[in-house]
């Protein structure tokens, strides 16, 4: 600053600029943005000019194209006259329900062993033990493997299939179960059910405001089971039965009859089970390990049983340490469900793959996957967090 006009130099106006620490982190991230976007261009175009050079239409149109070719497990109505649209959307749904079936074995099953690792039973505490340590250190695709090729294949021909109970048969070509067909009439009941579930929802927050403003807490087992168990029977009465079982029987060479449940759905299904059950297994331990001491021996002194402690009072506390992991094994169970690739099992890579094949779409193919994996895991990240948000402690 000079005496005589009380003014600072321009040269160390320009430095303190370029020195300013808010000025330099925008013109870096600023710096950064503009380098990621001629990187994305960069890729973009060179992509464009390399599938022009191939003669390789580019875009999503061909997802309309006749697709020619069958798949083996089609929850949905599907032939090969369908569109590779189609074909994808069976694959898809393919990994939905071993994924949704996956995790929700795998849950029980890792808080059962994790529970029972801090059995005092020794026994008990032994196995859970082994259990853990074993499928924790092998990778996931043996444990598929394992399941298709080690159990599931060597099990009897389906003229000597293993009898079941409820009518039920096990072979080498999978579980075949009885079967229920619906008739028209069937939809009251399932409307009976939804009410049900909705109501029983209702329910459950009318009773918790209740014991927030009294401290009591009505039983809710009773009108829960009359709900979602009572009316629907009602309404499967009231609208004439409408639904006839379907056996399967043992043939000469093959089983007739009834749902049939495919050895490669049962190995990905158990594969992703045990192995990410042991993993939770590990989580619910460490939850209930980081539970104060205390809160055990304040449960003891009211006179709680250890079952009713645990459901009561440890387990509540412990979720606030149990879900933010539980979300990462459910999200590695969706993404390792792509594994099934390895046996056979239709799901939405094997598919695809098929379809990138046949069309040589490549570069659509893999955008579909990763969106549609993202889709999945930011949806199930979102439920996850609002549900760590409804379990948290509230601190007074």
């Amino acid at each position: 600053m000079t005496a005589e006009t009380g003014t600072m130099p321009a040269g160390r106006d320009r430095d303190s600029v370029f020195t300013n620490p808010l000025v330099r982190s925008i013109v870096i991230q600023v710096a950064l943005v503009l380098g990621l976007a001629l990187f994305v261009l960069w890729i973009v175009s060179n992509t464009a000019e390399n599938l022009r050079s191939a003669n390789i239409a580019s875009g999503f149109g061909f997802l309309q194209t006749r697709s020619g070719f069958d798949i083996s497990q089609v929850p949905i109505a599907y032939t090969n006259n369908a569109t590779y649209g189609r074909a994808i959307l069976v694959g898809l749904t393919n990994t939905l329900i071993v994924a949704g079936t996956g995790i929700v074995f795998a849950t029980i099953l890792g808080f059962v062993v994790g529970i029972g690792r801090l059995s005092h039973n020794a026994l008990v505490r032994g196995i859970a033990t082994v259990y853990v340590e074993t499928f924790r250190n092998i990778p996931p695709l043996l444990v598929i493997l394992f399941w298709y090729f080690g159990v599931l294949s060597l099990l009897p021909q389906p003229r000597q299939a293993i009898e079941l109970p409820f009518d039920a048969f096990l072979s080498n070509r999978g579980l075949q179960t009885p079967s229920v067909q619906f008739g028209a009439e069937a939809w009251l009941t399932f409307a009976a059910l939804g009410v049900g579930l909705v109501a029983t929802f209702v329910l459950s927050s009318v009773f918790s405001r209740r014991q927030k403003a009294t401290g009591r807490r009505p039983s809710l087992l009773w009108p829960a089971l009359a709900l979602i168990v009572g009316l629907p029977i009602l309404a499967f009465a009231a609208s004439g039965f409408p639904a006839t079982l379907d056996i399967p029987q043992r043939g000469t060479f093959n089983l007739s009859g009834g749902f049939q449940i495919k050895p490669e759905f049962l190995s990905i299904f158990l594969a992703l089970s045990v192995y990410t059950g042991a993993f939770i297994a590990e989580i619910v331990r460490a939850g209930i390990l980081s539970v104060s001491k205390g809160q055990t021996e304040a449960a003891a002194a009211l006179g709680l049983r250890r079952g009713l402690s645990l459901r009561l009072v440890i387990v509540p506390q412990a979720f606030r340490v149990i879900i933010p992991p539980l979300t990462s094994q459910y999200l590695n169970l969706i993404k390792n469900s792509s594994l099934g690739l390895a046996i056979g099992y239709p799901d939405l890579v094997a598919v695809g793959s098929t379809v990138l094949n046949q069309s040589g779409q490549s570069i659509e193919v893999v955008v579909i996957w990763m969106s549609v994996y993202l889709g999945i895991s930011i949806a199930i990240s979102i439920l996850m967090n609002l549900f760590n948000r409804r379990m948290k402690l509230v601190e007074r």
